[in-house]
């Protein structure tokens, strides 16, 4: 693979990609003789039902569910495209299967739902998970996203996790922490303005949380949020709680005012003069695709380091670095869910190969390299075992 071929892509060469799908299901043994037949279907597979009938782990060993993820969406948050229905997001969810193959050699299947209702997701879903060993969630907007997201990981004894909250939230905390280590600063220390209070603003601001910001302040479109401001749901009265130990009020500016920290999960747009209220030489994370909330050029002018969510410009925090070893890893170690702890250490293993070669453009690894689900999926495991 090219990790620097960024030519414009055409019309024709895209929807060329995608004639019949993007995944295919394949054996993996012979059906060539009666006795391969008799192996693999009547009559030697009762011999196996039976085993899992008295024994359900088995599953795991002597069927695909070891191996197998269901990517689930019902359309309402796709990309930047928003509600688009369950049919136009399937092309987005065969894609991700094949990334789940390509970087984790694991069998994943794209099923996208046809309503919007929480109880029918999570009962549908409770209903046909004996079939996989783990659920991704994807593409299912706030705040219906955390319900079902909470319910499920109730009701199944494998692991559940809404990528859209977390696998962003685990590469921005990696990238964040490299930035520190470039800059010289501490996680603690920093004054850190997230814009964003969708799944992943949520997720993020959590995870820095966990891992010792102290100073977050959220803004979504109504401003900043805070103790005081109504109405808020609940998700959103959690951040207030969490969140803005200063207790600052107001929009933008005064959020920005001596932040060293930006990190974008919205489709706002930052302009120059609310640059220019920001400590000097701020980290700015300015990731709405395909068009940041501070343009390219002006994020250089300010920023110590900047990173984006596009492909063609430097540190990229794109998802594809997180969820195929963490699934791997939660899944290798028979996790029944996965844990703050496990997202933690999934988040240090990737700074820590983008650390080796560590400068301004290069606070995360390639999406490409092909080390570093293997990594995480290390990491991931060893702190299953840590309970």
């Amino acid at each position: 693979m090219n990790d620097h071929d960024y030519g414009a892509l055409t019309d024709s060469e895209i929807f060329d990609a995608h004639i019949g799908g993007k995944l295919s299901t394949t054996s993996r043994r012979p059906l060539e003789t009666v006795r391969d037949l008799s192996l693999a279907y009547t009559p030697g597979v009762a011999r196996v039902c039976e085993a899992i009938a008295d024994d359900a782990s088995l599953i795991r060993d002597y069927t695909w569910v070891g191996k197998t993820v269901a990517i689930v969406s019902d359309g309402t948050a796709v990309l930047g495209l928003g509600n688009i229905g369950a049919k136009a997001a399937l092309p987005v969810m065969e894609g991700k299967a094949q990334l789940f193959g390509r970087f984790a050699n694991l069998n994943a299947v794209p099923i996208v739902l046809n309503t919007t209702d929480v109880d029918t997701i999570v009962e549908t879903i409770t209903a046909m998970a004996p079939s996989f060993g783990g659920i991704n969630l994807e593409d299912i907007s706030a705040p219906r996203c955390f319900e079902i997201e909470r319910r499920l990981n109730d009701a199944l004894d494998i692991p559940v996790m809404h990528d859209d909250q977390h696998g962003t939230a685990i590469v921005i905390l990696a990238a964040l922490q490299n930035a520190c280590s470039l800059l010289g600063r501490e996680l603690g220390d920093l004054r850190v303005v997230i814009s964003g209070a969708g799944a992943a603003g949520v997720a993020c601001t959590k995870i820095l949380i966990g891992a010792g910001v102290r100073d977050i302040t959220v803004l979504d479109s109504r401003g900043i949020i805070h103790k005081g401001r109504t109405p808020l749901n609940a998700i959103k009265q959690e951040l207030a709680e969490l969140t803005n130990p200063r207790g600052i009020v107001g929009g933008v500016t005064e959020a920005l005012e001596g932040a060293d920290t930006f990190i974008g999960l919205s489709r706002g747009h930052i302009r120059e003069k609310e640059l220019q209220h920001m400590a000097p030489k701020p980290i700015l994370f300015s990731l709405a695709n395909p068009d940041p909330e501070i343009e390219p050029a002006l994020a250089a002018k300010y920023g110590a380091v900047v990173a984006t969510g596009r492909s063609d410009l430097p540190n990229q925090i794109n998802n594809v670095l997180a969820f195929p070893g963490i699934f791997h890893g939660a899944m290798a170690a028979g996790a029944t869910s996965i844990t703050t702890q496990m997202k933690l250490a999934a988040s240090r293993a990737i700074a820590e190969i983008a650390a080796v070669n560590l400068d301004a453009e290069h606070v995360v690894p390639s999406p490409l390299n092909p080390h570093v689900a293997h990594a995480v999926s290390e990491a991931v495991q060893a702190a299953a075992k840590i309970r």
